[in-house]
């Protein structure tokens, strides 16, 4: 309807808003992002089609000594090991040189399996929609616009259940200190309320990657769970190292989000390799 103002994240004809771009990233942050593009030419060369930032510091909301450095990187072939060694290394050099990051992390994947169809929906649409172009070709010119539709919501964060016994080996395996389960802490927070949010975006009709927005969306639909997603979005961004907070997200809150995912949007397309 002519003159509609659209809901949160949209444009105005109800398709998901690409979220970040090279003029927001906020001013501290620019020698980190130029070191990682001259880095990236420097180590990959002709290996690498594109690379794409993400995360805070092209939303413009990064914090200095706080948020870490977000890296896509679409290959011209399926990544290596040797390719996989050779980013984090990248990464950690970068860590080690600014003081404004605090981590990094970086995704690689063939230009192919970006575009590929079984990819359309889940890391297509993570690269058009959330992802900065940095280098090379943008490889969103080649993919559909996106609505956030309960397809949507399946291929992204439809398998939940798949990822929950990795979870309980990861809290396992990890050291009994509170220092060494807060990143768990951080990534499982973020990533149930990411989730909990794709559960009601249809519903909710627009999108953010703002946690606080996120929960409070899913609270909208799911009072009985509201004040545990509140808590993971705090989570999320200050995170602790409380073992319960793990034992919660694994016995308690996770399997109910993946019962009620599968119910309501059915489970993701099985991947060749898994999860």
């Amino acid at each position: 309807m002519a003159g509609t103002v659209p809901r949160p994240g949209l444009d105005s004809e109800g398709f998901i808003a690409r979220e970040g771009s090279l003029a927001r990233v906020p001013r501290a942050f620019r020698p980190v992002v130029a070191a990682a593009r001259d880095g990236l030419t420097d180590v990959f060369g002709t290996r690498l089609h594109s690379a794409y930032l993400y995360g805070s510091i092209p939303r413009g909301t990064a914090r200095v000594g706080r948020s870490d450095l977000d890296l896509l990187l679409a290959l011209r072939a399926e990544p290596t090991e040797a390719d996989r060694a050779d980013a984090r290394a990248l990464g950690a050099a970068l860590d080690a040189e600014f003081e404004q990051i605090d981590g990094h992390g970086t995704l690689l994947f063939s230009r192919e399996r970006l575009l590929s169809d079984l990819e359309r929906h889940d890391l297509g649409w993570f690269l058009a929609c959330l992802c900065t172009p940095l280098l090379g070709e943008d490889l969103a010119a080649r993919l559909p616009r996106y609505r956030p539709d309960s397809l949507l919501a399946r291929e992204t964060n439809g398998d939940l259940h798949l990822l929950l016994p990795s979870w309980r080996r990861r809290i396992a395996e990890t050291d009994d200190t509170a220092e060494a389960r807060r990143p768990l802490v951080r990534f499982m927070s973020r990533h149930l309320v990411r989730t909990g949010f794709t559960l009601v975006m249809p519903r909710w009709n627009g999108w953010t990657s703002d946690l606080r927005e996120m929960a409070e969306a899913f609270a909208g639909y799911y009072p009985e769970r509201a004040e545990q997603l509140r808590a993971a979005a705090v989570l999320g961004r200050e995170p602790t190292g409380d073992a319960a907070v793990l034992r919660s997200y694994v016995d308690d809150l996770g399997p109910w989000l993946a019962g009620e995912y599968a119910r309501v949007h059915g489970v993701k397309a099985p991947r060749p390799e898994g999860p």
